[in-house]
């Protein structure tokens, strides 16, 4: 079993800042791409950031500029750095990983149970 765990969701005032982790524990090999999602109320579940193992990332258009995406290979664990929230990034926040549990093994995606973000304007 692999396991997600996120922390650092909460409420803060429109241009603060708040940082989420996501860890992974369990029966892991390696973890490939690492990522975070979002999904507000009524909408579609939508990228945010993504960082391969390497440390390429890519972002949403929404948030380049004011997200970094980092991740410690060490600790199996990722990083979203928000700043300069706005009342449109309220959402829950997803962690993704791409996990090989083993050796060869499939390589497979799995998510973290979700962090709430809301922005007060």
């Amino acid at each position: 079993q692999v396991h997600l765990v996120e922390s650092g969701g909460g409420l803060v005032q429109a241009g603060g800042s708040l940082r989420l982790s996501c860890a992974a524990s369990g029966s892991i090999f390696s973890i490939n791409a690492m990522g975070w999602y979002r999904q507000a109320p009524g909408k579609q579940r939508d990228l945010v950031a993504i960082i391969t193992r390497l440390g390429t990332s890519n972002y949403a258009d929404s948030v380049k500029g004011r997200f970094t995406i980092s991740r410690d290979n060490a600790k199996n664990t990722v990083y979203l750095q928000m700043n300069s929230l706005k009342p449109e990034d309220t959402a829950t926040y997803y962690c993704i990983c791409n996990v090989q549990r083993v050796v060869g093994g499939a390589r497979l995606d799995y998510w973290g149970q979700g962090t709430q973000v809301t922005v007060s304007s």
